[in-house]
């Protein structure tokens, strides 16, 4: 395990509460990511700087680009088709109405366009989180429970592995999936971070089939080989760090996304890029984030 310090640039500082869930656009080339809780979709051009801001009528988990445009949003009230030209909202599924102490959480496309996401009790108290597929014609199925606190779902670059993480329990999981049909099997211990600091939230996979996964609260990113061995572990500047995403025109400048939410304010001060997004250079690359086809 090598222990790395990199130089991160705050690229964009829009003092997130929450932020989460990057995805890089190449076609735009631009970086989309969300404010779970003011709420907001940002998206920055890396190239003027520039950041466009939009305000949806519900708070967030997780979001993803749409092929015909516009977003998925999953929010406290189901799964939403949200166009921010016109402000239009409709909701599509709402798979968590038994279960009205829930709420949708991390998420993201596999390769075929359907969308995969998490959910979890918003008290934290009970183990109700279950994981979704929701497909193109917004078919919304349960492939998994007995979930505590859904978060950093990627997939292999083979699409032969779905990976997940449960915070609470500090634990990576790594499912058996088969891409056809859109299926997984029984999951699988892929890394522990028990005894070290922070918890596992948002990850991403790189092009070499190593999974990035941000430690929230230890402000860390972890990367794990396909064996779930530690390879490197890269210290930042801001101990709220979320989630991460390989964009950039080669995809190969790492953005990461941070938190100010219950930052005590001794920490605020020593943080000030707290609630911005980060950008670093970490020498690999990665690949293409699929958009939802529905």
């Amino acid at each position: 395990m090598t222990k790395t310090h990199i130089e991160a640039v705050c690229v964009a500082q829009t003092n997130d509460l929450l932020g989460e869930v990057p995805i890089w656009c190449p076609r735009e080339r631009a970086l989309y990511w969300i404010d779970a809780f003011k709420p907001a979709i940002h998206r920055l051009v890396p190239s003027n700087g520039e950041v466009t801001s939009w305000t949806p009528p519900q708070k967030l988990g997780s979001f993803a680009l749409r092929h015909g445009g516009g977003f998925l949003l999953a929010t406290r009230v189901g799964l939403a088709l949200f166009d921010p030209a016109s402000e239009a909202f409709d909701i599509i599924a709402t798979p968590e109405a038994d279960r009205p102490s829930n709420m949708l959480n991390d998420g993201r496309c596999d390769r075929r366009g359907r969308f995969w996401v998490g959910s979890l009790d918003k008290m934290l108290q009970q183990v109700t989180g279950r994981l979704y597929r929701v497909d193109a014609d917004h078919s919304c199925r349960p492939m998994a429970d007995d979930i505590f606190l859904f978060n950093g779902i990627c997939f292999s670059p083979d699409d032969r592995v779905l990976y997940f993480a449960d915070s609470h329990r500090h634990a990576i999981f790594a499912c058996d999936l088969d891409i056809g049909s859109g299926t997984i099997g029984e999951r699988r211990l892929f890394a522990s971070t028990e005894g070290r600091l922070g918890v596992p939230d948002g990850a991403t996979v790189d092009a070499d089939g190593f999974m990035w996964s941000a430690q929230f609260d230890a402000g860390t990113l972890v990367r794990y080989a396909p064996d779930g061995r530690v390879d490197r572990v890269v210290e930042l500047p801001v101990s709220r760090v979320t989630s991460c995403v390989l964009g950039g025109d080669s995809l190969d400048v790492l953005y990461v996304t941070t938190a100010t939410f219950r930052l005590p304010e001794e920490r605020r001060r020593r943080e000030p890029h707290a609630g911005g997004v980060l950008a670093l250079d970490v020498s690999v690359r990665g690949l293409p984030e699929p958009k939802f086809g529905g």
